[in-house]
């Protein structure tokens, strides 16, 4: 197995089967794991806090879920384009992509917002919420890595 160069590989610190890439997990496991738990911590207060917030009736559409996941994946696709345009630390990926932005981002909520809108006999808003979170959230990736790579390299020509 040959290693990607650089501008290829994605998520290197965690990718175990490609031996030149097992980099700061293998090397400091304790500092990764640390990172992503207290990253994990911060997510999660930020989502449980505005859920709370937010709260949606039993048939309605939940909008709170909606845009904690849409606005992480935008998140999530800046800050891929930052780690892999710019060399950073090796704890920030993991810290604000697995950690924060992963205990952010809720989509087990969104399988279960979606069964509980099925159950209260609210099938259309189940459906709608599943396609349009889907596509929300892709294209919030996209955006996210797409105007942050624009603005990386507009700042890197001046």
């Amino acid at each position: 197995m040959t290693t990607p160069p650089p501008e290829h590989r994605v998520d290197p610190d965690v990718d175990l089967r490609v031996p030149a890439d097992r980099g700061e997990l293998t090397a400091h496991p304790a500092a990764v794991l640390g990172a992503i738990s207290a990253g994990g911590v911060l997510g999660a207060l930020a989502r449980a806090g505005l859920q709370a917030a937010f709260p949606h009736p039993a048939t309605g559409f939940p909008w709170a879920t909606f845009g904690i996941n849409v606005a992480g994946c935008l998140l999530i696709g800046a800050l891929m384009a930052v780690v892999t345009g710019r060399r950073t630390g090796p704890l920030v990926r993991p810290f604000l992509g697995v950690g924060v932005l992963g205990g952010f981002t809720t989509f087990s909520t969104y399988a279960v917002d979606a069964q509980r809108l099925l159950a209260a006999g609210a099938a259309g808003t189940a459906l709608a919420y599943l396609a349009v979170t889907l596509v929300g959230a892709l294209l919030a990736v996209g955006a996210g890595d797409a105007v942050t790579t624009r603005l990386l390299a507009r700042g890197a020509r001046t």
